[in-house]
């Protein structure tokens, strides 16, 4: 699963998030934001790891997705479960779209049962609408975007931060049997479709096919650019220093190449301040 690489720390929807690539964004929110951003990415964790969880059985994850569903259906009634207690205020204040919390259920499913591996690039583009761009229409509710540039900002930050976070944790992915680099990608580069996604990683052209999903990735980010250049309504920080963050990741992956041996690119709290001290991020 590449949702986000987070630390996973022991509970509340704060600490969920802390360790994680977003939690810096979501501090430069007000309180109240921010508190519902916390809620929203607890959660994302926690049916994300449902779906990586080592043990259970599909149809048990299955199962255990369900009573998630039954959850959220239980926000829009006058008596929220306890599980989704944290999301009960703002889902009414921000009115939160139950079809975008089923969305973000329905990727994890993608993920139980046989792995995803090398999927035409029209499933991973549904995958990423799920995992990533619906948890981004929750999130520009919250920013206070109206509905039609909130909704395309979503639609094409969610899907290069996605993009971003795959070629970022190919080989994690490729532990657990994954390989979410698309199958045009995969045949751009030559690389059969008997690899294996470990082998498939190691093969001397992964670095084409890498390249291919990272031109998408660009693509996206330009595009919520020029949602941003416009300079809609709302809390915009957060976006747009996700976008710098995750920006930052994608070109020095670009320039390190994904040739084997790879190292994972990973920001620290120095590059952090830096993106903060020397971007532009207006409001």
């Amino acid at each position: 699963m590449t949702v986000s690489a987070t630390a996973k720390v022991a509970s509340g929807p704060e600490s969920q998030a802390q360790g994680s690539s977003f939690y810096s964004a979501m501090r430069l929110l007000p309180k109240r934001e921010r508190s519902a951003m916390f809620a929203i990415y607890a959660f994302c964790r926690h049916v994300d790891d449902i779906a990586d969880e080592k043990g259970p059985t599909p149809e048990e994850r299955c199962a255990m997705l369900g009573v998630w569903r039954r959850a959220v259906d239980s926000l829009y009634t006058a008596s929220p479960t306890d599980r989704v207690r944290d999301l009960a205020e703002p889902t009414r204040r921000y009115n939160l779209a139950r079809e975008d919390f089923l969305a973000i259920i329905d990727g994890m499913e993608m993920d139980v049962g046989e792995p995803i591996r090398r999927p035409p690039f029209e499933v991973l583009d549904l995958y990423c609408d799920r995992v990533a761009s619906a948890v981004g229409r929750l999130s520009v509710r919250v920013f206070g975007m109206e509905e039609e540039p909130g909704v395309l900002l979503a639609h094409h930050l969610g899907r290069a931060l996605q993009f971003t976070n795959i070629l970022r944790d190919l080989d994690e992915d490729a532990a657990t049997g994954r390989l979410y680099l698309p199958d045009e990608a995969m045949v751009a580069a030559g690389i059969a479709t008997h690899y294996h996604p470990v082998g498939a990683l190691d093969h001397a052209n992964v670095d084409i096919a890498c390249r291919w999903l990272a031109a998408k990735a660009n693509e996206q980010y330009k595009a919520a650019d020029a949602v941003l250049a416009k300079r809609p309504k709302g809390k915009l920080r957060t976006p747009r220093l996700m976008s710098a963050v995750y920006r930052t990741i994608l070109r020095r992956m670009e320039k390190a190449s994904w040739k084997p041996p790879r190292e994972r690119i990973i920001l620290n709290k120095g590059d952090l301040a830096w993106i903060l001290a020397t971007r532009g991020l207006g409001r």
